[in-house]
């Protein structure tokens, strides 16, 4: 894509994921039209200097196409989280979103999004890497905190990178919560945070004299095998650490390369305060 006054589109979802993409196309040059998702979408989206704000709800897949084609837009990123559970209760499918649930074989976010972007390309707009313009915000290989993994970390680590190998693999989640090589906790449509929390609450709720695994929680989240990096992106956060730190979890990894961190050092200072380990790894030495 070339910067130069071209348009992109910027299918917004919830958290701060939209607006570093916005602010990142901005800065190259972009007119940003922004279709921003009424039951997501942060109301402070509408002061940020976009080109355009449209505000559609989730099901409106007409309006968005109509609504691209008229802003001249050919080539849009979708940034953000749209909530799984958001997508199966709140959604009113308008006709072409109707008919294109009704296609699929599968309801999980691969197939979904995936058959979102094909109606898209269809009517000549095509959505792009959400990660192109971000591209400082991957996270980089190796230890990326102060303190390095345990043996004991990395014993977790190892064991819950397989693990969320195979979940990501079947497109159920991208989290899974280990202790003691144990499994604790898997995500699936709750999200990254909720896993982490409910696996806190999992071993608060064991009798400490009784109980034979560690308080010690290492958080494994993985990117799927054939990653899409047009959506569903893995994504990282202060919050993230914070809700860490509240769950008992000291050590964070993540796959090099195909993870986001929205909050760029700050998610370092913010672990290395807590006494949160962090690494990246590259999981396709796994395949």
């Amino acid at each position: 894509m070339s910067p130069a006054k071209q348009k992109l589109g910027l299918i917004a979802g919830n958290g701060r994921f939209p607006f570093l993409v916005l602010e990142a196309a901005q800065a190259q040059g972009f007119e940003v039209v922004v279709a921003a998702i009424k039951e997501e979408t942060s109301a402070e989206i509408d002061s940020r200097g976009a080109a355009a704000v449209h505000w559609l709800s989730l099901g409106e897949l007409s309006k968005l196409i109509e609504t691209f084609k008229r802003e001249g837009v050919t080539n849009a990123v979708m940034a953000g989280q749209v909530k799984h559970k958001q997508i199966f209760s709140s959604i009113r499918p308008d006709w072409r979103l109707a008919k294109l649930l009704l296609n699929l074989r599968t309801h999980n976010t691969d197939a979904l999004l995936g058959a979102v972007a094909k109606v898209l390309g269809d009517e000549g707009i095509a959505l792009q890497n959400s990660t192109s313009l971000l591209e400082p915000l991957l996270a980089k290989p190796g230890v990326l905190t102060e303190r390095a993994p345990t043996e004991q970390e990395k014993t977790n680590l190892e064991y819950g990178r397989r693990v969320a190998r195979q979940l990501a693999e079947f497109d159920i989640g991208q989290t899974v919560v280990v202790a003691e090589a144990a499994c604790v906790a898997v995500e699936a449509m709750e999200g990254t945070d909720a896993t982490i929390e409910r696996a806190g609450q999992i071993m608060g709720s064991l009798e400490a004299d009784a109980s034979t695994l560690s308080r010690s929680l290492t958080v494994v989240k993985a990117a799927k095998p054939n990653q899409d990096m047009r959506f569903d992106v893995p994504v990282i956060g202060k919050k993230t650490i914070e809700v860490m730190r509240k769950a008992g979890a000291t050590c964070l990894a993540l796959e090099a390369g195909k993870c986001l961190l929205l909050d760029g050092a700050e998610i370092f200072k913010a672990a290395d305060a807590a006494g949160i380990t962090i690494i990246a790894t590259a999981f396709q030495d796994l395949d």
